[in-house]
């Protein structure tokens, strides 16, 4: 049965996600009020609109396969890319609490979404205070990836933010379980890494040429490759802590 245009929700037992190394195992309880705050799944396609800018958010998600990102736009139409959103990211935590969105989402890559239903928030900070932190934690790392971005905006040299950009999501990508080999998936256009950055398309190809030509990364078929990962972290002066696990709504 569909609700508000949803799917099916896809069963939390059986979730891609859980089992990987890098997310927090839930203690007793915890899976089953998630599962019965879950009211359906969320598909959309490539280049479609997930959450829309100033809108109300009827729904809590989290994102299972695909890529998608954050964005703010201007009134004659410039945009900045707030984020990269990847499997095991949250969104719409800022809707629920201001009533609209402040930012809007777009898929970069077909798209499938958890959906939980709008006042979860407030249930799980009433029933699971465990599952409350885990909110908290998973909105101050979102917050994280924004400070990172306005480092590079404000601060880094175009050959820096390049980097930095290159280094977080191959590592974010590996923790989601999507290396193989050597490679990640990579699907963002020179335009979308220029919009993230606030770079010109043109110098936002130079800088992923130069990194071409240095053998610190190499982008072929939609992968992503890392050379020398300490060089790469060395040209980004881009040097995080080791990750807590990560807690997976």
């Amino acid at each position: 049965m569909r609700r508000s245009g949803l799917d099916p929700p896809f069963p939390c037992e059986r979730c891609p996600l859980r089992p990987l190394p890098s997310f927090k195992r839930l203690q007793d309880g915890e899976l089953a009020f998630i599962a019965r705050r879950k009211v359906g799944q969320k598909h959309v396609v490539a280049g479609d609109t997930v959450v829309a800018e100033g809108e109300a958010a009827a729904h809590v998600f989290t994102l299972l396969s695909g890529w998608a990102f954050r964005f703010k736009t201007m009134s004659d139409g410039r945009r900045q890319i707030m984020s990269f959103l990847l499997p095991g990211d949250i969104l719409g935590l800022q809707a629920e609490l201001l009533d609209v969105a402040p930012h809007g989402v777009e898929a970069v890559t077909d798209v499938s979404l958890c959906a939980f239903a709008r006042d979860t928030v407030w249930s799980v900070y009433r029933v699971h205070p465990s599952l409350a932190l885990d909110l908290t934690w998973l909105a101050a790392h979102g917050e994280r990836l924004v400070d990172d971005a306005m480092l590079s905006v404000g601060r880094r040299t175009a050959m820096e933010s390049v980097a930095a950009l290159f280094v977080s999501l191959f590592k974010r990508a590996e923790s989601a379980g999507l290396r193989v080999e050597d490679s990640v998936p990579f699907p963002l256009t020179q335009t979308l890494i220029a919009d993230a950055l606030g770079l010109s398309a043109v110098h936002t190809n130079r800088t992923i040429q130069r990194l071409r030509r240095m053998g610190l990364v190499r982008i072929a078929d939609g992968r992503l490759a890392i050379g020398d990962l300490r060089s790469l972290r060395r040209v980004a002066q881009y040097w995080d802590q080791p990750a807590p696990l990560r807690p997976l709504f």
